[in-house]
């Protein structure tokens, strides 16, 4: 279908991809642990070195086809897509939310990345683990959230 302005797609016309995310290898326990390491002054370049079969297993598992994970922001909700087909795992609404906050756990700030929690008021609704670069995966889900409830707001619903 064609839109006079390119990328935008009306609500009413259903769902559209805003942005996909694939999670770091900081977003498990394993790999945090290898960020601890590779984070210490001196040594982390040479454990880093002698680790690369483990970071190396790591990355693959994360690629498996029965193992893949991405986050895809649509506008109308948050998606936890898994495997090739990239089946729904879970969800939540842009009306489900009103604040995003980021965690940063130990581990992670060696891969640049951090987790996102979601939340209704002060009780956690969903939650991303390991987002490369959250900070604009958070404001562009921000400002799609914004856009979504002016929509609905402005059909009165």
């Amino acid at each position: 279908m064609k839109h006079a302005i390119t990328g935008v797609h009306p609500a009413t016309l259903g769902e559209a991809s805003v942005m996909t995310v694939w999670p770091s290898m900081g977003s498990s326990p394993f790999g945090q642990l290898l960020g601890r390491l590779y984070a210490i002054p001196l040594f982390g370049k040479i454990i880093a070195l002698a680790s690369i079969p483990q970071a190396l297993l790591l990355y693959f598992w994360n690629v498996l086809p029965w193992s893949m994970r991405r986050y895809r922001l649509t506008n109308r909700r948050v998606l936890v897509e898994r495997g090739l087909s990239a089946k729904l795992d879970k969800e939540v609404s842009l009306d489900n939310f009103d604040s995003i906050e980021l965690q940063v756990l130990p581990g992670q700030e060696w891969y640049r990345c951090g987790n996102l929690v979601f939340f209704k008021g002060k009780v956690e609704t969903f939650r991303l683990d390991g987002i490369p670069i959250p900070e604009s995966f958070r404001q562009t889900c921000l400002k799609t959230q914004r856009g979504f409830a002016g929509v609905k707001k402005a059909a009165g619903k």
